[in-house]
């Protein structure tokens, strides 16, 4: 059970995480949401790589069943490497439908696919990626609401105590830590899927006025780069890479790199 409030605003929730249990194997909420984020990615992609990019719905479909199983092997593979002491028993590590996914690993791993994909089929990959890119983001804006459920990748409680929308979440961990005396922290996971959302729509009007294939997708790198790294300062559960936020280095390095 999760129990999420936000006192402020007087909502309190129970969410058991396990949505329903088929065979015995129970089907958590976290999984159904990215599933539902993904297919909506899917219908977005397949819709605007056809009518706006000229692709055939056959390469789209064969680029989603390549891409799609890659990215959450990805990001599940960058998650779990940065997450070691999480597991002890190797068989966890599998566990996917329990939470733990990263998305730049998915995002890395993803990309790779799609541009050797395009070299062996001679497609353009920059038209590609203007399609895919705010497909991908809207999955996001979808996909941070398993986070809700999973009652994880919250902030800190540095300056939320008087805000409306402060949120608890039971006993609050920093880096794994218990802090029971912390009562109030920032909803992060609420931040970036609005932050994604106000992506979204920005790129889809820029769409319309791209001059150069290749522009939507480094404007989709340059904006989810300079949210999540400055998000990632706020969050209490940050992969590390020898002591060092990783997503920050590599949000704010995105976002450079885009610009």
């Amino acid at each position: 059970m999760s129990n999420i409030g936000f006192p402020g605003l007087g909502l309190s929730f129970t969410i058991n995480k396990t949505a329903f249990t088929v065979f015995g194997l129970r089907v958590q909420w976290y999984a159904l949401i990215i599933v539902v984020g993904i297919l909506a990615a899917l219908v977005y992609f397949l819709r605007r790589g056809t009518r706006t990019e000229g692709f055939s719905e056959d390469d789209l479909l064969n680029i989603c069943i390549l891409v799609i199983p890659i990215s959450i092997i990805g990001a599940r593979t960058v998650y779990v490497l940065t997450s070691l002491e999480k597991y002890t028993n190797f068989w966890d590590a599998f566990k996917i439908w329990e939470g733990g996914l990263a998305i730049y690993g998915a995002i890395l791993f993803g990309l790779a696919t799609v541009l050797l994909y395009c070299r062996k089929k001679r497609l353009s990959a920059l038209k590609l990626l203007d399609a895919l890119a705010p497909a991908v983001m809207l999955g996001q804006v979808i996909g941070r609401w398993g986070n809700f459920v999973n009652a994880e990748a919250y902030g800190y409680s540095a300056g939320v105590e008087k805000l409306p929308w402060r949120m608890t979440v039971g006993t609050v961990y920093i880096d794994g830590v218990p802090h029971p005396e912390i009562e109030f922290v920032h909803p992060t996971f609420l931040y970036e899927s609005l932050w994604n959302l106000l992506g979204f729509i920005l790129i889809n009007l820029f769409y319309r006025h791209k001059k150069r294939d290749g522009q939507v997708f480094y404007l989709y790198v340059a904006w989810y780069g300079l949210g999540r790294g400055l998000l990632e300062f706020l969050r209490t559960d940050s992969l590390r890479v020898f002591g060092l936020k990783a997503f920050v280095i590599l949000g704010l390095g995105s976002f450079v790199a885009a610009v």
